[in-house]
Formats: structure tokens, C-alpha cells, sequence
């Protein structure tokens, strides 16, 4: 056993564990929910088949776009040489966070209907299960990236972006099985 000086101070690399359980337990959650999904779409495919003809695939494919690109302006504030220039990238990753928010609940408005529909039902309670989850992420994350912003130290720049692209990948998963499986 080391004994450690007062003046000893854990390296840089310290909070790795500790993000990196975060990152596996993130897709631990979205796995298990994800799956149960597949399972349900395999018990009742009819039913699946016709929920996701209320869909809107545009919207779904607008927001894709909206999450890639925020997450390229999280990797530019990663990678920022300048707090200027990383704050700004939060600033826009953030941004672009709350556009997906706002074309969600704008997707949301004409689905929601669907939850009475007994033949429906299974799907969009999972839907909503799987891309509310997924929203409260990105709510919350966006909301980090502002607080973050206001003075970009790296070690919580990496930790956010590090997550938002989790949260990214997810999304990049959620689309394909929900959208167009």
C-alpha cells in the first residue's frame, strides 16, 4: 500500500472510470429498451408495421441531421485551441440539441393521438418510452453544454461531448429500428 503526500493529486486520467461507466450504462439502457422493442415488433408485426405508417420519416431524418451536425460542433469544441472557439462550438452543439427538441415535440403533436388505439398501442407506448428517454438526454445534455460554455474547462468539455456523442450513436441506432425496420 502507497501512502499518499498531502500534496499528491490524482492524474488527469482519473475520471476515465467514471465516464466510461457512465457511457456503458447509457447503452446498457437504450440496449435493454431497444431490444424490448425488437422483441415486440417480432411478437406483433402486423400491428408495428401499420404504427409506423404514422410516422413522419421526414421529420426523423431532419433531426438526424440536426444530431450529426451537433455533434461535429461537439467534436470542434473538443478539439478547440481557443475557449473562444470551443464555447462557441458548445454554444452551437447546444443549440442545435434544443432544434431537436423542437422538431420532436412537433412529431410528437400528430402521434400522440395513437397511444388510444388498441392495435397501436404497444408501439407507440414503446416509441415514446424509447424516444423520450432519448429526449430527456438531450435535454439535458444541452442544457450542460450552455452551463459548460460559460467557462470551457477541457476535463468537463470531454466530459459532455463525450456523452452527446453516446447519446448521438444512440439516436443513430433508435432511427433504423423505429423509423424504417
Amino acid at each position: 500500500m502507497v501512502a499518499l503526500d498531502d500534496d499528491a493529486r490524482p492524474d488527469e486520467g482519473s475520471g476515465d472510470l467514471v465516464l466510461w461507466i457512465l457511457v456503458w450504462s447509457e447503452l446498457a439502457a437504450f440496449g435493454l429498451l431497444l431490444s424490448g422493442f425488437l422483441i415486440m415488433s417480432f411478437l406483433h408485426p402486423d400491428s408495428f408495421s401499420l404504427a409506423k405508417l404514422h410516422l413522419d420519416g421526414r421529420l426523423a431524418s431532419l433531426n438526424t441531421l440536426v444530431l450529426i451536425t451537433s455533434g461535429w460542433l461537439a467534436a470542434e469544441a473538443a478539439r478547440a485551441r481557443t475557449e473562444k472557439l470551443g464555447r462557441f462550438a458548445l454554444i452551437g452543439a447546444s443549440l442545435l440539441g434544443f432544434a431537436f427538441l423542437g422538431i420532436k415535440f412537433v412529431e410528437y403533436q400528430a402521434e400522440w393521438r395513437f397511444l388510444g388505439d388498441a392495435t397501436l398501442q404497444p408501439f407507440f407506448e414503446l416509441y415514446f418510452l424509447i424516444t423520450g428517454f432519448h429526449l430527456a438526454h438531450v435535454a439535458f445534455l444541452a442544457l450542460i453544454m450552455l452551463l459548460i460554455a460559460r467557462k470551457p474547462e477541457q476535463t468537463n468539455v470531454t466530459l459532455v461531448t463525450t456523452i452527446w456523442h453516446v447519446i448521438d450513436i444512440v439516436w443513430l441506432v433508435i432511427f433504423p429500428i423505429v423509423y424504417l425496420g
